[in-house]
């Protein structure tokens, strides 16, 4: 007799489908209200507590499925260095999509307010930063992650991480979110712990929040520059942008390779809680049961998040 500690890809499929469509409906509505206000109903109403009800109706022990074990201090600390270096990367990626949507659109979105004074800074760190570090990844490197592990561990790190850049139903920034997924994957597997990608993902989007409100304060400054500096035309700057940040990002990606292939490994056993209780349908008598042939699975769910994203974006960059 053997139980199925973990929930079923079917099952996130349609819950990653069900979250999506809050988001896109109820959470653009809070966020257009307000933002940071939106962006706490989004993350812990929307996203989290949906994922905990999940698991804790279904009887998964979070324990076992979340990963909710400690990291060494060793590993803590590489992994702020694996994010610092992950982070130009990301940058670079984003940027590749930004100057081919701009051939093609003048049409941008409004980003995160950028602080301007230290309260800003603090709340913009707090709701930012730690909240979808903590809610995020408690979907796709927790549930998600879990659930995709049963087709072997790289294709789950590369699906979770393709579904969270999804999940931003922004096309500025889908590469950039799926190559951080890859990394925070990566910490996952090899820490077995959802406290190290949730720790990954605060540090990348503390760096982002940071740079924001160091150059903020620096733009006075950066004006004069700019202002003192010669003319370039518009491609020739988008070379040199280019050429600069792939620069950067080619050491960064060097960098970052070494830091993961030396994080530390930890026992990914976790034991399950006491009062875990599975139920009748997840004991199953024979071993070969436990696994699914990928034409079994259900990707309807994640087809209707693709189609939504192309449509959205569609609709945004090249029909206004």
């Amino acid at each position: 007799m053997r139980i199925r500690s973990s929930p079923t890809i079917n099952e996130v499929n349609v819950l990653f489908l069900a979250l999506g469509l809050l988001l896109l409906v109820f959470g653009s509505m809070a966020q257009q209200r307000d933002l940071y206000t939106g962006v706490l109903i989004t993350e812990y109403i929307f996203i989290l507590l949906p994922n905990i009800i999940y698991l804790k109706l279904r009887g998964f022990s979070l324990r076992e499925v979340l990963g909710l074990k400690s990291i060494s201090i060793r590993q803590a600390v590489q992994i702020i260095f694996i994010m610092i270096f992950a982070y130009p990367m990301a940058v670079f990626l984003n940027y590749i999509v930004i100057v081919m949507v701009n051939s093609m659109s003048q049409a941008m979105p409004i980003g995160v307010p950028v602080p301007t004074n230290l309260k800003e800074y603090i709340i913009g760190l707090l709701v930012i930063a730690v909240t979808p570090g903590i809610c995020e990844e408690v979907m796709f490197r927790g549930t998600m992650q879990s659930a995709y592990n049963r087709i072997g561990d790289k294709k789950a790190i590369l699906a979770t991480a393709l579904l969270f850049g999804l999940f931003h139903f922004n096309l500025l920034n889908l590469l950039g979110p799926f190559f951080l997924g890859i990394v925070l994957g990566i910490i996952r597997s090899k820490t077995g712990s959802l406290y190290g990608s949730v720790l990954g993902h605060t540090v990348n989007n503390g760096i982002a929040i940071t740079i924001g409100f160091v150059l903020t304060g620096l733009n006075e400054n950066l004006r004069n520059i700019t202002e003192q500096a010669p003319v370039m035309p518009e491609g020739m700057q988008m070379i040199v942008t280019l050429v600069v940040l792939g620069g950067w990002a080619l050491f960064s990606f060097v960098v970052l390779y070494l830091l993961l292939k030396n994080l530390p490994e930890s026992n990914r056993e976790i034991e399950a809680e006491d009062d875990y209780e599975p139920h009748e349908e997840d004991l199953v008598d024979r071993p070969e049961e436990i696994e699914y042939d990928s034409e079994r699975f259900l990707w309807a769910p994640v087809i209707i998040i693709a189609g939504l994203f192309i449509f959205l974006n569609y609709r945004y960059f090249f029909l206004l």
